[in-house]
């Protein structure tokens, strides 16, 4: 497993919709992957999760994968407590922002 850094991430459908937790080392990749249902099979597709709601960075990728552990035991509203901390509104965040590293 690669020691890079990692993110915790939650797409959701739009406000209050359904939400999709994951964990990835690439974060502008999986958000293009689920936003262009690259798998339309996929749980994302199926339910038109394409707004990246909330995530964090982790400096280490079995940090990431922890924390994505942690969070799936929660209750809905916990998560979406988490969401609305940082995102109120549930908009869908830029990537622009991101450190892209490969």
């Amino acid at each position: 497993m690669s020691m890079r850094f990692g993110f915790c991430y939650m797409m959701a459908s739009g406000y209050h919709g359904t939400i999709y937790l994951g964990m990835t080392s690439d974060l502008p990749y999986r958000v293009w992957e689920q936003k262009s249902k690259a798998d339309p099979d996929s749980f994302t597709a199926r339910y038109d999760c394409n707004r990246l709601v909330w995530y964090e960075r982790y400096d280490l990728v079995i940090d990431a994968i922890a924390r994505e552990k942690q969070i799936k035991h929660w209750k809905r509203a916990w998560k979406t407590a988490l969401i609305e901390e940082l995102n109120p509104r549930w908009d869908d965040l830029p990537l622009d922002w991101t450190i892209y590293e490969r």
